[in-house]
This record gives C-alpha cells, structure tokens and sequence, in this order.
C-alpha cells in the first residue's frame, strides 16, 4: 500500500472510531411522573467495536420506592456493523415476572418472541430494533441523518409484539439537564390517532447521539419524563 492511500484508510479507519461512543458508558436518568420523580434508570453500554451489549435497570425513587418493589431489567446484544445496532437477543423482566424475550435471526429473516408461555415466530419488517438498540442505534451510525423535517420509520420488538413507529426530526436545541447543558436533535412520534400517546427523544449530538430524555405523554395526558441526571464511565 502506497503512502497516500494509507494515509487515506488511517483518517477512514479514524473516522469510524470518531463515530462510537466510548467502548464502555453509563447513563442514569431520573423518571417523573406529572413533575414528580418516582423511579431512576441506569443503562450500560459496552461494545468492543463489533460487538455490543446494552443493560437497563429501573427502581422506584422518592415516593416510587414506596409504591414498586422489584426492579424492572432490559438486556440486549447483538453486532455492531456499519449502518449500526443490529440486535440478536432482548429481554424485557419486570419484577418477578418471566422476561419477555426477541431472538433475532437475520440470516433467515426471521424475530422469535416469547411472551406468557407462547413462543411466536415472524418475518422481519426492517428496519428492525428493540426498544434498547433502537435508542443507542445513532450512537453507531457514522453519520446519523438527522436533518429537521426528515421522517424515520422503525419496526420495534419488546418480545411481546411489533409497533411500527414513525418519527419526524424537529431539530436541533439545546437542552439543560442535571448532567449538564446539552446540544440535541429532537425526535417527535407522529400520532395516528387522539388515542395515540404522545413520544418525543432527544438525542445529544455533542455526546455520540447517546439519549438524554424521553417524555412520554398519555392519552388521558399524563406526563412520563425520562432526564438524564448523570453520564460516566
């Protein structure tokens, strides 16, 4: 290989580095309820640069320790290539109850789910994610599309069944949270219908597009605010 021609492949190869996040990162959130804070989320990523694995820990907080015992886990793994997360296993327990589970088979195209007993296999819709990867998934891409206007279709798993989710990027601002001020591009689920709840995403694009708050809002209106309080290794 000449001199500029590995030159060139050092800054493609750099480039792709530049592209993940750390090999190892943590993420807690605090979750309120209508203003008031009733659980927190730890989330670890780890991925070697191929591989990946993704953990989600939820407790009650506040008043919420005195209303949910138990914790509330998600795990998932899978492969990391260069259009991003490409899941193989999601596991979704809460409290004592058996977890809910997605085994991916991209070879055959396939997604088994086992939920309450029932084991179901399906065609893949891609896109396809689970409700994990599909939030670290721009953390993998080299050049997350995110341009305001643009719309984002995802087929999502959590083991029990399929939502087709539909996304509008409202674009860029920047968001003040308890882990510091943060520049982000803002994701809004687009509504079907008035039953439909209501889902927006912030991304931190000055911190590899790792999520930083997540607000649900309910039909009957209740305000579910996922904020991140604190990042590390």
């Amino acid at each position: 290989m000449n001199k500029p021609i590995a030159c060139l492949a050092a800054l493609a190869f750099a480039g792709a580095c530049a592209a993940q996040p750390p090999h190892k990162v943590s993420l807690t959130y605090d979750v309120s309820y209508n203003g008031m804070v009733a659980a927190e989320i730890t989330e670890v990523l780890e991925h070697d640069g191929k591989n990946f694995s993704l953990t989600s820990e939820g407790r009650g907080k506040g008043i919420g320790a005195l209303l949910y015992r138990g914790a509330a886990k998600r795990w998932c793994r899978g492969e990391v290539t260069s259009a991003g997360l490409r899941p193989l296993e999601y596991r979704d327990q809460r409290g004592d109850k058996p977890a809910a589970v997605a085994r991916f088979d991209w070879a055959r195209k396939t997604l088994t789910q086992e939920h309450d007993g029932k084991n179901e296999t399906t065609g893949m819709v891609p896109p396809l994610q689970d409700r994990l990867s599909f939030l670290y998934n721009y953390a993998f891409q080299p050049s997350p599309d995110l341009k305001p206007g643009k719309e984002i279709k995802v087929t999502v798993t959590d083991g029990k069944g399929l939502t087709q989710f539909q996304y509008n990027v409202a674009g860029s601002e920047m968001l003040k949270t308890p882990a510091g001020e943060l520049q982000t591009v803002r994701l809004v689920k687009q509504r079907d219908n008035k039953e439909d709840k209501g889902t927006e995403i912030w991304f931190a694009s000055g911190r590899d597009y790792l999520p930083v708050r997540i607000l649900l809002i309910e039909k009957d209106g209740v305000r579910i605010d996922q904020v991140l309080t604190r990042i590390g290794n």
